[in-house]
């Protein structure tokens, strides 16, 4: 898609309007060339409908039938003075309209994102140098040539294979290893491209490009933003590497619905032999800036801290490890291509890349392969004995729906962890976007209901395009100023155990849409970790402490203001779409395990009720939410599924 010069200079006025610099050394998002990377990220939406929609707004941006629904009295935006473009935004945010308070935040994240991720000239930013973030690492001139030699289709292919696994992250890069390390042909499909520690600069712009998925980019109704990988080796390869088992209350309720290994020793087994091959340990905690502020906010009030399990061997916990969200360029993050998918490809199994996963194809009540096509536009063919399904809690539940499944169950049960963030300036300098990823957390409020309900408090890494998607934006000289206070600035994560639950529907185009409102009941715990999080920065000795809601509540601790006065304003604002920025890191349910037909997706195996030999081993297939960071849950899972699909196929024991 590409924009008209009507809608081109809508999109400038825009961004111009959010990121108008300082009128000095700070460029205007025009001039630091930001629209263009706007254009592209508008271009990257996977739905044809999302682009559009976003064609549609730019055409009438600068019309007086948009000023009329805008409140200018039919004025056009062009027509407005740079403090009335400002004000007009600001009035948007703070709306009583849902509609227009979602397109508000639309419009600041694709605006705000383009200015922080846009490199100016020579591979620098005058914003990054205003805000003292130093840009990209660059490559390694001494990383090692990448381990794996997967086949991208430069036409069309048909493969034949006991297990075609589509999906190569956690869950299937797992279950592709147990099934080939059994003798089983392995296929293995993957809709991103393969990149591996050479590839890696540290830089947010080729991260956010390379490795995450486009879209969905939030939730149908705009309250939560989504964030998923999509590479060979997915969430993997760009995850905060905490390595939690699933906790023993959640086991037990997984196996109350059901699928009652989840209590037994098979389960406990498939969790010790993940957590051995991915070296998780607790020898590379070594305290951030942003931890030791944590930590130190939480020893002040008495309450549970300690240190994050991870999967790494050999980070260097400073300047590398805080871009490795974008990849590690050291190698030392234990991701499903440096174990599982090394593993499976010594055993045989090929690896796909660059292939979209259309259909799963079905002949007579059982899988015979599946479908798909390439970025190319190639198509590829795979034949086989069964379907291992594991392309993430978004994309599972729209595979299995544009291939014929009816059953009801599929799409239900979402849970995201919501999340949420306060943040603390200090006089001493953080540097959020070095130090280790994740170490230390907190469980203090994981349970507020008695039934295993609450937060978790974590740190982690702040780099400015992302970090801004959990900010405010109070207007231009604000904003610029909350980021010129970043290197002082740390932020406590709350993660919300989720209770109740969304849907993924699929639109007519075959894509999933995803459907998912904060209830009242996990609203009322959200915002219990606020308070919370409030807390343990006050106690750090945070001179000014500020959440994400956009009414822009702030307060200096023992200067102006106070916590009860603060926390009323965050409770007053609320946390209705586009009230509050609230993010989605952990995808899960939406194709359950159980041992109910009529209230999972899945059966005790893992194999979908309609078709036995499709098997789901993904985060879909978690029965509640983890109420941790589920990468080793995953992993578990799949290779728990796995190992019993193996034993069915007859793979060598």
């Amino acid at each position: 898609m590409q924009l008209d010069p009507r809608q081109q200079a809508a999109l400038t006025a825009i961004c111009d309007t959010f990121a108008p610099g300082d009128g000095a050394q700070i460029p205007s998002a025009s001039a630091l060339g930001a629209v263009p990377l706007a254009e592209a990220l508008v271009r990257n939406m996977p739905r044809v409908q999302d682009r559009k929609q976003v064609a549609t707004l730019l055409s009438l941006w600068d019309s007086r039938l948009a000023g009329l629904f805008l409140g200018t009295g039919g004025r056009r935006f062009s027509q407005l003075s740079p403090a009335d473009r400002e004000a007009l935004l600001l009035r948007m945010g703070d709306a009583p309209s849902e509609r227009k308070r979602v397109l508000f935040q639309a419009l600041r994240s694709l605006a705000t994102s383009a200015y922080l991720l846009a490199p100016g000239t020579a591979d620098t930013s005058p914003v990054w140098e205003a805000i003292g973030y130093p840009g990209p690492l660059g490559k390694r001139e001494d990383a090692p040539r990448p381990r794996l030699n997967p086949l991208s289709p430069s036409a069309d292919t048909t493969l034949d294979c006991d297990v075609v696994v589509v999906g190569s992250g956690a869950g299937g890069g797992t279950a592709a290893a147990v099934l080939a390390g059994v003798g089983l042909d392995v296929v293995v499909l993957e809709r991103g491209g393969y990149f591996d520690d050479a590839d890696f600069d540290g830089g947010e712009a080729t991260g956010l490009t390379n490795l995450y998925a486009s879209g969905p980019a939030a939730t149908a109704e705009g309250q939560i933003a989504l964030v998923a990988g999509s590479c060979l080796g997915g969430g993997t390869v760009v995850n905060w590497t905490t390595s939690f088992p699933t906790p023993a209350e959640i086991r037990a309720e997984w196996a109350g619905l059901g699928a009652r290994q989840f209590a037994e020793k098979e389960y406990t087994q498939a969790i010790e032999a993940v957590m051995d091959r991915l070296s998780v340990n607790n020898d590379h905690s070594t305290a951030s800036s942003r931890d030791a502020v944590m930590e130190r906010g939480l020893r002040a009030l008495g309450w549970h801290v300690d240190a994050m399990p991870r999967n790494v061997v050999g980070c260097d916990m400073g300047t590398d490890c805080g871009r490795c969200g974008y990849g590690c360029r050291l190698g030392a993050k234990q991701s499903v291509t440096k174990t599982w998918l090394a593993d499976a490809e010594a055993a045989g199994a090929r690896l796909v890349i660059n292939t979209s996963v259309r259909t799963v194809e079905l002949k007579q009540g059982r899988a015979v392969g599946v479908r798909g096509v390439t970025s190319s536009g190639h198509s590829v063919t795979v034949r086989s004995r069964a379907v291992v399904v594991a392309a993430g809690a978004i994309q599972t539940p729209a595979l299995l729906r544009r291939s014929g499944f009816k059953d009801e169950t599929i799409g239900r049960y979402l849970r995201l962890h919501p999340a949420t963030a306060v943040w603390g300036v200090f006089d001493e300098e953080i540097r959020p976007w070095e130090g280790g990823l994740q170490t230390r957390y907190s469980r203090e409020h994981s349970d507020l209901d008695g039934q295993g309900h609450g937060v978790i408090y974590e740190t982690g890494p702040g780099n400015p395009a992302a970090l801004q998607g959990f900010m405010n934006w109070r207007g231009a000289f604000a904003h610029l100023g909350a980021l010129k206070d970043l290197s002082h600035t740390a932020g406590v994560g709350v993660i919300t155990r989720d209770r109740d639950s969304g849907q993924v529907k699929v639109a007519r185009d075959g894509e999933p849409v995803p459907h998912y409102r904060l209830s009242e009941y996990d609203t009322a715990h959200l915002h219990a970790g606020v308070e919370g999080a409030t807390r343990i920065l006050a106690a750090a000795g945070a001179r000014r402490i500020y959440s994400a809601h956009q009414s822009g509540p702030a307060y200096e601790p023992e200067r102006s203001g106070s916590y009860e006065e603060f926390t009323a304003a965050c409770r007053r604002t609320g946390y209705r779409p586009g009230r509050c920025a609230i993010a989605a890191l952990h995808i899960m349910g939406t194709a359950r395990m159980g041992g109910d037909r009529t209230t999972s997706a899945t059966d005790p195996d893992g194999a979908t009720w309609e078709v036995p030999n499709v098997v789901v081993a993904d985060a879909s297939c978690f029965p509640t939410s983890s109420g941790v960071n589920p990468m080793i849950s995953i992993e578990a899972i799949a290779y728990m599924n796995a190992t019993r699909l193996a034993e069915r196929l007859g793979g060598r024991g």
